[in-house]
Formats: structure tokens, sequence, C-alpha cells
């Protein structure tokens, strides 16, 4: 049995060959759009690739399965709930796929959306019986799927539910490979590991353990992780007519007028030059691409504004993962334009003279404990020009977030309107309230 994995570090997401090597076939399940890594594979093990499948229509990133269909005729699978407008074999419940000896059982799992399907695996080399599932983005280890990307969050948390629980009826040994790990947005308590079991996870997953569907749904239903505003429209670029290959990328000598920048490097380097009204989201800080589409509008022009181009070229396959496929170009270097970051020492100082502090998290992290005297508006809605950001003229305005990733993000938006905005980046809330700051935690009515 052929059986590997692909993680995408960056989102979190994971992507299977499965197949059998003495028969020379495999099947790619949940493919990525950077291809490259399991074509590579694919010819390593002497294989062929005859079937992609997928589990559902992903919400988060792009899938590869129009590159496979186009580049090499590969047929694709899928629960027809999905209503894709592309050619497929409809994958229902219990329907099987030979590879040789290994073969793939569908197991209809809807919730996290209503066609999203697991795939139990058999190598018949071995046993009759499942050697492992490929869960999707319903069990996850640790945690269960997202209910809310699809449908309304309690119908598609009362469907998790019972698929969840058609899932514990397989062994416990079974292995559990997970569409998504650490690092996606889809679930919030997920752990690093790339793979589990379905006894372990019946007794660690914290999904798992309630028991009653009422307090299931309610807790479910109830998610704080915010969607990207790019998710409607990955749903319809992989639920529509095959995307292929993206085109080239060339280097720019200069940033154009009418681009929207987006500078990828450290952000030491863009506080000591950038082109004006560029948008900093450094390609080292975690969560890239998914910080980007939140800050990002698709129909804009988009330049990458990078330190070299091997960064330019990660940048951009990170930004192709997520949808964004007509890039302008790349521009090496920054620009004259310079910000100042702001240390705690300095913060206290500022306060007493009157800036104004925007703290950029979400309300979740919020109100978990805050700087007296500030006010809260996530780094993302910043990207939206219908949010008011009234500040005296004269007044500098300072933000922060928890380690200075966001509010440096959150500064170069608020330089991009003209604003005096200075970021804090070495540290956050949380470093301010062990050194002795003040901080004040939200209390809702009659708690």
């Amino acid at each position: 049995m052929l059986f590997q994995q692909f993680l995408d570090d960056e989102l979190g997401c994971a992507a299977y060959l499965v197949g059998d090597e003495d028969a020379g076939v495999a099947a790619v399940v949940d493919p990525p759009y950077a291809l490259e890594p399991v074509f590579a594979a694919a010819e390593r093990r002497g294989v062929r690739i005859v079937r992609t499948l997928e589990t559902h229509t992903h919400a988060d990133h792009l899938s590869g399965h129009g590159r496979l269909a186009l580049e090499n005729g590969v047929p694709i699978s899928i629960h027809p709930a999905a209503d894709p407008e592309y050619p497929y074999d409809p994958l229902e419940d219990g329907g099987e796929l030979e590879l040789g000896r290994v073969v793939l059982r569908a197991l209809h799992t809807p919730g996290h959306r209503p066609e999203h399907t697991c795939l139990a695996v058999a190598d018949h080399f071995r046993s009759e019986e499942p050697w492992l599932v490929l869960t999707g983005d319903s069990l996850l280890v640790g945690d269960a799927g997202r209910p809310d990307l699809a449908v309304d969050a309690r119908k598609g948390a009362e469907g998790l539910f019972h698929s969840l629980k058609r899932l514990l009826e397989l062994p416990d040994g079974v292995e559990v490979f997970p569409g998504h790990v650490a690092g996606s947005l889809c679930g919030t308590g997920l752990s690093s590991k790339a793979s589990s079991t379905i006894g372990f996870e019946r007794r660690f997953n914290r999904a798992l353990q309630i028991q009653d569907e009422l307090q299931f749904v309610a807790e479910a239903a109830s998610v704080g992780v915010p969607k990207p505003p790019n998710t409607s429209r990955l749903v319809e670029l992989n639920r529509g007519p095959f995307v292929g290959a993206p085109r080239d990328v060339v280097e720019l000598q200069a940033y154009e007028h009418g681009t929207t920048v987006l500078d990828v490097r450290r952000v030491e380097d863009f506080l000591a030059g950038h082109a004006p009204g560029s948008i900093s989201v450094p390609l080292a800080s975690g969560s890239f691409a998914t910080k980007a589409a939140f800050v990002l509008d698709p129909s804009d022009r988009i330049v990458i504004g990078a330190s070299s181009t091997e960064e330019a070229a990660r940048a951009i396959r990170a930004l192709r993962a997520v949808g964004f496929l007509e890039l302008t170009g790349y521009v090496l270097g920054g620009g004259a334009e310079r910000m100042a970051a702001v240390t705690l020492d300095e913060l206290e100082v500022l306060l007493e003279t009157g800036a104004d502090l925007i703290d950029v998290r979400e309300r979740d992290e919020r109100d978990g404990g805050y700087i007296a005297g500030s006010r809260n508006i996530p780094y993302r809605l910043l990207a939206l020009g219908g949010v008011d950001v009234d500040v005296p003229e004269g007044r500098p305005i300072v933000t922060i977030c928890e380690t200075g990733a966001r509010a440096g993000i959150a500064a170069s938006l608020l330089a991009g309107r003209g604003l005096d905005a200075r970021p804090v980046l070495d540290g956050g809330v949380s470093s301010w309230s062990a050194r002795g700051g003040r901080t004040v935690e939200f209390r809702r009515c009659g708690s």
C-alpha cells in the first residue's frame, strides 16, 4: 500500500496520495493547488494518478483538482450534494474505489458541508477491515470541523454531531488522518499532530466528549473564529469550471500607479522603508496567507514587495493557495516611506500624553483583558473602507495585539489612510499586564 500525507504548514491543510505500488495506480485526496510535490512523489513511487477524490468543496484553500483534470486527464469523484459545475463521478455513501488491492469506501458525513464524505481505506494485503480513515474536515485531531461555512451553523452542527457518531463506530485501532491540523481556521482546539486513532480521539477529543446533541449544537454553532472574506469566492472557484495552472508572475522595476502593494518583508525592513500605502503582512509571520486574505481585495491589481526572488515566489505560492491568482508582479526592495514602532516603555508615555490606542485583536481575545482606555477594532476590519477611525488632528495612533504581528498589519492599513500610526511590536496586552500595566476585564451583565 502506498500512503503519503502532504501538509501545507501555512494553511494547516492536508492532502493524501493513496494507492497500490504493485498495481502502479494511485488517487489524490483533497489535492493542493501546488501539485508539484504530489507529482514528484507519484513519479518516485512509480504510480500513475488515476483519480481525484474530494471530501468536500473547500472554503479555505484552492483545490488542485482542476489542474489534475486539465493537465493529466484525471477524473474527479465527489458527493453529488456538492453540485459541482465540472464533470465528475458521484461519490455516494458506501461507494468504493479500487486501486489494486487498496480500497477506499465512502462514508457520507455531512455537517461541515452537506456533501462532506470521509474515506475508509482498507489494504486487502493486510485485512478486509479498514486500516485508516481520511476524515476531511469532520473529525480532526483534538476537535471537530466548523459547521458554519456552507449552511446555517446550527443546522450544520446537527449534521456534524451525527456524522461524528458514525465515525466512532469504527474500531479504536483505525488511524485518523484529517484534512486539517493546527494553523487552520477550521477548528480552534486542533493539535499539531498530523494523525491520531479513533480510540485516542474517542477518549481525548473535546468535541467527542459532548454526548448531548443540544449541548454539542450550542457549542459548535458559536464559532468565534471569523471567516476570511474570500471563503465564498474559494467555494465558487472550487465548485466551478476547472482552474488550470497559474501564469508566471514577473519582476517589475518599480511599483505601478493604481496597484495595491503587499509588502511581505520582515516588519523591521518595512519600518525602515516601504512604498507609500503598502500593506505589511510579513511572510515570516504565522498564517501569512490567511492574514493577507483578510486585508486584500482579489479584484485589485496586487503587487508583491519582497526582499528576494525566493521570498516573492513563496508569497506568490501562498497567495495562490487562497485564490489570489491574478497577481500583477513583484518588486524587490522597499521605498522612501518610513514608520516608527513603539516599545511598551514608550507606550506608557504616549498614553499619558493622549495617544489613541487601538486593540486590534478579536473581540473574544479582548474580553479576557484589555488596556484601560483602548478601543477595539480587529485588524481585519480596518481593511474595510466603512470602518471609521476618527482621531483628533496631531494625535498619534498606537496599535497593539498579543505579539505584534497584527499590530503591524493594522498600522500599515491606517498609515495608508494618511494617519500617524505606530505599532507595538515588542509584545502585546499580556506583556503589558505582566510588567504591571493596568488592564480591565470585560464583564457582561449578570456575571
